[in-house]
């Protein structure tokens, strides 16, 4: 831990020196939540996100769930994967090809699949909307949504990413999540929780942007219900693209000889969890459980290093550590501030296959974000290092 403010009603404890004015100031906020319990924990990538930092961890009452503290992105998360192959075993030549395969089909954006994919590779889906009571869930139009998103990247900081250990190993790398069908739960629960603030004249200030749904109101469980769909319908997401990225290799998942590590963690959730002594909502968005010898995945931006690494179990930050590298700039000052021609050196001076090719796309330049080798070092009482990951490509959309 770098730093703990004690100006407000909890405590914020802080694995980082320097933050954002806006984002400590949206910490300051959950500090004076009456339901906040204990302190608030900022992970070392944390930065100004809606109503709450990105990269923070916020414990409630059980009692109390707020939907802006998960995210629009419920379930997004990391996927890794080890291969039998060096990096040496395939040309540059041959990469872009098996790139250009995972692009044609993989959509990436705002694009969905024409087509559903084979039932097969969607029946728990079809189940999991089949026996959930939620309306929202079980709406024809979300159905449809869900159904044509599976398997497909999204946009922003979403990546499919070919990297070498220290051993020279291939692995992939996938972030997504859960696609359109997050966000519209987590708008869906968040006006139903300005509602019911407004209706019982709710003291937390409205501009906040952290409305709260209550255990005795019916939207508390289904928002619960539905976000754990997201929760598993994002793992599932990532689970297809790896499939296809495994398929450009002529790789088998089932056989060890091919895979021989095959990790996923998320980082946008809450769940009801033991601290200090009591049941506590734990809300992580944009950051990981972190349990002693718990598997932690934590990318770095493109074109710098990622790691795997195992918990600590540090209690203090909720058993939780950073989810990246977090941002530095926004994606329009990153846009407007960055150099095009210095970025693209940076990644092609490494020989990594990278995805910058115009202004725009310096918004999820490695310069627009944090040093992830001073977040690792910010939190080394949460995660002990286990593997280092080099780039080698980068797919995004």
């Amino acid at each position: 831990m770098k730093k703990v403010i004690t100006s407000e009603k909890l405590p914020i404890k802080m694995w980082l020196d320097d933050i954002e004015e806006e984002a400590l100031d949206q910490a300051k906020n959950l500090a004076n939540l009456p339901f906040a319990y204990k302190h608030i924990a900022l992970m070392p990538d944390a930065h100004v996100g809606y109503g709450m930092p990105i990269g923070g961890v916020l414990a409630t009452d059980q009692n109390v769930v707020v939907p802006n503290a998960v995210g629009v992105d419920i379930g997004c998360g990391m996927m890794a994967a080890k291969t039998k192959f060096k990096v040496t075993d395939f040309s540059i030549d041959e990469y872009k090809k098996k790139m250009q395969f995972i692009r044609d089909n993989v959509p990436m954006g705002f694009e969905k699949r024409k087509d559903n994919l084979y039932i097969g590779e969607t029946a728990e889906i079809y189940s999991l909307f089949g026996n959930n009571d939620s309306h929202l869930i079980n709406s024809e139009k979300l159905f449809n949504t869900a159904v044509k998103s599976l398997g497909t990247l999204g946009g922003g900081n979403h990546f499919i990413e070919f990297q070498k250990d220290e051993d020279n190993f291939l692995w992939f790398m996938i972030h997504s999540g859960s696609r359109n069908i997050g966000k519209q739960v987590a708008d869906y629960y968040n006006k139903k929780a300005i509602e019911m603030n407004e209706k019982y004249y709710s003291s937390i200030p409205k501009e906040a942007q952290l409305a709260f749904l209550i255990v005795d109101d019916e939207n508390y469980h289904d928002y619960f219900d539905d976000m754990n769909f997201c929760v598993y319908y994002a793992a599932l997401n990532r689970d297809l693209i790896m499939n296809w990225v495994i398929s450009a290799f002529d790789l088998d998942l089932n056989n060890i000889d091919d895979i021989s590590a095959y990790l996923d963690v998320a980082h946008n959730y809450a769940t009801t969890e033991k601290h200090f002594g009591k049941l506590v909502n734990v809300h992580r968005k944009g950051a990981v459980y972190a349990g002693k010898d718990e598997i932690v995945i934590i990318p770095g931006s493109q074109g710098t290093c990622s790691y795997i690494g195992k918990g600590l179990g540090n209690r203090e930050s909720f058993n939780s550590c950073s989810h990246g590298a977090g941002r530095l700039m926004g994606r329009r000052q990153a846009q407007k501030t960055l150099d095009l021609e210095n970025e693209i050196k940076k990644l092609e001076d490494q020989n990594i296959i990278h995805s910058i090719r115009n202004q725009k796309d310096l918004d999820e330049a490695s310069g627009a974000y944090k040093n992830i080798d001073l977040v690792m070092e910010n939190q080394k009482d949460l995660v002990e290092i286990t593997t280092k990951l080099t780039p080698i490509a980068v797919l995004k959309a």
